[in-house]
């Protein structure tokens, strides 16, 4: 068997194991849905992403947009969904637009105004759909997170943005999503998709989705359409699951440990 074909049947095997995880904790949690599972392939190469998109993977996710644009030109695979998942600086926002499917991160007003200028300028371009949107939302500004912990960080970017309370992954505090969530449904281009979050660090899962859960459904209540909670990883997808997870985001279970930098 040569390189390709071993990686291959790798990527097969992690796969079918990540995705019995998900069969088993939806029907454990009584769901007869299975969550959207987001393969998150930072630093992995495009060649990966070719493999999964062979083994039927239709979504991708990664954190930095020098990375995700490259790949996205590599694959130029128009029916496979991109999925930015790291923290976005607004001058990055017209590049993500040319190849995101959605945007997990935003956390601020200023983000969605920019994305909203990038998505005009892109639709007069192409016309492409509208950009999805997720409300990140920083669970330990709500007492869910203690610091001291470690927990897996593969949805989610290197170091702890500006303003995230202790253990936390960034994102915005539960009291500025109604606002945050007018804005982005009031903004054209841009479509309200649900909440996203990282459970702090130190904290339990369950509770810390929980919480996330209740903040969606208060969503909901103002933006019935906006269903969608991006939560679970590697380490917690089962307790994602339970919460009512709809989007998981995994890397390190189905692409292995990241690639060493030379």
């Amino acid at each position: 068997m040569n390189t390709t074909d071993s990686r291959t049947a790798q990527l097969a095997d992690n796969l079918a194991f990540v995705t019995e995880r998900i069969r088993r904790a939806a029907s454990a949690a009584g769901r007869a849905d299975a969550p959207a599972l987001i393969v998150v392939s930072k630093f992995h190469p495009a060649a990966d992403v070719r493999v999964l998109r062979s083994l039927g993977v239709a979504d991708v996710g990664e954190n930095r947009d020098q990375e995700a644009a490259a790949k996205a030109a590599e694959v130029a695979d128009p029916a496979l969904r991109w999925h930015f998942i790291g923290q976005l600086q607004s001058n990055k926002a017209t590049s993500v637009v040319r190849y995101a499917h959605s945007v997990h991160s935003v956390d601020r007003p200023g983000l969605v105004a920019a994305l909203g200028r990038a998505m005009a300028a892109q639709q007069d371009v192409d016309g492409r759909a509208a950009l999805e949107c997720f409300i990140q939302v920083d669970l330990s500004r709500s007492g869910g997170g203690h610091p001291g912990g470690a927990h897996g960080g593969e949805g989610q970017g290197g170091a702890l943005p500006r303003g995230a309370g202790p253990g936390g992954r960034g994102g915005a505090a539960p009291s500025a999503v109604p606002a945050l969530a007018d804005a982005v449904a009031g903004t054209p281009g841009l479509s309200l998709a649900g909440v996203m979050a990282v459970a702090p660090l130190g904290s339990d899962p369950s509770a810390a989705f929980a919480l996330l859960a209740g903040i969606s459904a208060a969503l909901v209540r103002d933006h019935p359409g906006a269903t969608g909670i991006s939560a679970g990883m590697s380490g917690d997808l089962e307790q994602a699951i339970a919460a009512g997870a709809t989007h998981l985001r995994v890397g390190s279970d189905i692409l292995g440990p990241r690639p060493a930098v030379l």
